[in-house]
């Protein structure tokens, strides 16, 4: 007989590895991702749910993109998201990248196939190089919900048509209350032109402002004069515009500033501005919108309008001693993206706004938590049980004539379960309705069909059961 040593020793090296590892083997998900249980998956798909429904109302059509890109498309005049990207090994002499969003690759997809007018929305999972933060709804590898409307038309009416989807969403999501900030980026390149900030340092500029919120303004002005090249004179006149905030007051206030009609990008942008607030007052959506010239939106592709949402006011009812910093919602236009694509440099307007499903997930499901609300997970509406021994077959036999009128039904694994124990499962997993078959039921040619919540039973004909369900289950 071999020692236990000599029958290690005649292993293959990597079977040996492969055991040594089990015994330091962590089970754990990667940082910055988490599973989802049934419960969590619940909630998340009434929420897909309702933002899908918000967004085919308005008329969009969905696509579909690879996860990853070619990297020097990806990131082809972007270079400042690099820090973002998990790039992969290079694989059949592509290098490629996971994407970070959504919108470039719809651009891409844009340029790809010479389209020019498209309404459109995609949901689907990006991947981001960043420091987490699960408890804030932060993630690695998380869902973005995009709309987007490309193509030229006249100003500001696809824009504001972004705006009220998202508004529409957010009523409907019953997050909380929430403030949707609005700015342009030609009005800040307008305030960033009067302090002498050249073009060169204008993006990374509005990466220290896209800060602002989770920084003081003070640690801001320093990151902008040390780390950007600001001069601190300039910086201190820039603190005072982008501390502002308001509605058409503001906007006729910044109209009539001396500095800012002397930009021509910054009078476009206001003139914008006003005609947006218009269309949101027609929409209905005005109230819980202000322009807030602090707001940058950190990616460099921004050319126009930009906004985000932010929650004010925990569902709860409770306010938080500070607004969170985190947005829920953002978007805007980026009229030049897809000319970086297109090879003869055409361009396409685009405009658009991304939800931020994980974040809003995260509120929801506080929320639901401490109502104490039982959330259903199953979509079972039938459930085909017996009281007797040996009523497998016709089980089986009414449970396929249910499937086959296209109701959602269960029955037990079991050959012959206990009734007790069917219908407790009933009532543990919300399923509204049960059919019962025993002998009686067969002799007399009927059905007992049981309300769970109310405990009542008929009888119906076998040939009329599956009528008489669907006249319940439409109630």
């Amino acid at each position: 007989m071999k020692s236990v040593t000599e029958e290690a020793a005649n292993q293959p090296s990597h079977q040996l590895q492969a055991e040594a590892g089990k015994t330091n083997l962590i089970l754990k998900t990667p940082k910055g991702t988490r599973d989802f249980s049934p419960k969590q998956m619940a909630i998340r798909e009434e929420i897909f749910g309702t933002i899908i429904s918000c967004f085919k109302r308005h008329g969009a059509v969905t696509i579909d993109t690879p996860v990853f890109e070619l990297r020097d498309l990806l990131l082809d005049g972007h270079w400042e998201e690099s820090k973002l990207v998990y790039d992969l090994k290079d694989q059949g002499g592509e290098m490629l990248s996971l994407r970070y969003d959504l919108t470039v690759p719809f651009a891409r997809y844009l340029a790809m196939n010479k389209i020019t007018n498209f309404k459109r929305y995609h949901i689907a999972k990006v991947y981001r190089r960043d420091n987490p933060s699960i408890s804030k709804g932060r993630y690695r590898e998380f869902y973005q919900c995009d709309f987007d409307i490309a193509g030229q038309y006249d100003p500001m009416i696809p824009d504001a048509e972004c705006l009220k989807i998202m508004h529409e969403i957010l009523s409907a999501l019953q997050c909380g209350e929430f403030l949707i900030k609005i700015n342009d980026r030609r009005i800040l390149k307008g305030i960033f032109d009067t302090c002498g900030v050249s073009d060169a340092r204008f993006e990374a500029a509005c990466s220290s402002l896209d800060k602002l919120g989770k920084m003081s303004w003070e640690e801001v002005k320093t990151e902008m004069v040390h780390e950007r090249g600001i001069l601190p004179e300039a910086a201190e006149i820039i603190g005072h515009y982008v501390q502002l905030s308001g509605g058409e007051r503001l906007i006729h206030q910044l109209c009539q500033d001396p500095k800012l009609s002397k930009s021509q990008q910054a009078v476009e942008g206001l003139e914008e501005m006003k005609l947006l607030f218009e269309y949101l007052t027609l929409f209905g959506v005005r109230d819980q919108v202000s322009l807030d010239l602090s707001l940058a939106r950190g990616l460099d592709y921004y050319s126009g309008v930009i906004y985000e949402a932010v929650l004010l006011r925990q569902p709860n009812g409770h306010c938080k001693e500070h607004p969170p910093v985190d947005s829920v919602a953002g978007g805007g236009r980026y009229d030049g993206l897809v000319a970086t694509f297109d090879p003869k440099g055409q361009k396409v307007p685009c405009v658009g706004v991304s939800i931020g499903v994980e974040r809003l997930f995260s509120v929801i499901e506080q929320k639901l938590e401490m109502s104490k609300e039982k959330i259903r997970m199953k979509e079972t509406q039938v459930l085909v049980a017996t009281a007797q021994r040996n009523f497998l077959t016709e089980r089986m036999k009414l449970i396929n004539a249910l499937w086959g009128a296209g109701i959602k039904a269960e029955m037990s694994y079991k050959k012959n379960p206990k009734l007790l124990n069917q219908l407790q499962y009933c009532e543990e997993t919300g399923i509204p309705l049960v059919v019962i078959i025993g002998q009686q039921e067969m002799n007399d040619g009927v059905v007992k069909l049981r309300d769970v919540a109310t405990r009542k039973e008929i009888d119906i004909p076998k040939e009329n059961f599956i009528e008489e369900i669907k006249k319940r289950l439409e109630k």
